[in-house]
Order: C-alpha cells, then sequence, then structure tokens
C-alpha cells in the first residue's frame, strides 16, 4: 500500500476547523483507509506534505444502515486521522478554506 492510498481526503468540517484554530493551525483531519495503522498514516503524511508529524490519533466510524423503499443497505466504514504537526510545521493552503 502506498502512502497516496492511505490517505484518502481531507476532512474538512466545523469541527476540524475549531480544533485547528485552538491548537494553532497543528491539527489536520484526513480521511484514511479503514486497516491503515498511525504509524502509516503519520509516514504518508510526512511523505506528501514533507512536514513533521508528532503525533496521531484514528477513530473508527460504522456504516449506518439506509433503507430505499423495501430495500436495506449499509454504508462502508471509515477510519478517521487527527494528524498534530510539530510546532512551527504549516499545511499547504487548501486547508485554510474553511
Amino acid at each position: 500500500m502506498s502512502r497516496f492510498d492511505i490517505l484518502r481526503l481531507p476532512h474538512i468540517t466545523e469541527k476540524a476547523a475549531i480544533q485547528k484554530d485552538e491548537r494553532e493551525g497543528r491539527i489536520v483531519v484526513f480521511r484514511v483507509r479503514p486497516e491503515a495503522t498511525k504509524r502509516q498514516v503519520k509516514a504518508a503524511v510526512q511523505g506528501i506534505f514533507e512536514v513533521e508529524v508528532e503525533s496521531v490519533r484514528t477513530a473508527n466510524f460504522k456504516g449506518k444502515v439506509k433503507r430505499m423503499g423495501k430495500y436495506k443497505g449499509r454504508r462502508a466504514h471509515w477510519k478517521k486521522a487527527y494528524v498534530t504537526l510539530k510546532p512551527g510545521q504549516d499545511m499547504p493552503e487548501f486547508f485554510d478554506t474553511v
């Protein structure tokens, strides 16, 4: 699994923006592959964005059961990673759009 397969997309929400503001812009949130480990996420962020990562916290989410008439299905399970950067490190501009 390459580092580009681990990070799916930045998870830009109001909660992520609040956490970023509380930590002087040092926390960035990503949606990652469910089987990715913290070490893999850290290596991927450091390799892709060329920043130093202090810590990584992850959270697993179960997919919700959804109905469409008489049919029932389930959304996919997913994982979110909170990446804390070392002091003095900055992420690219697209994280500042929120």
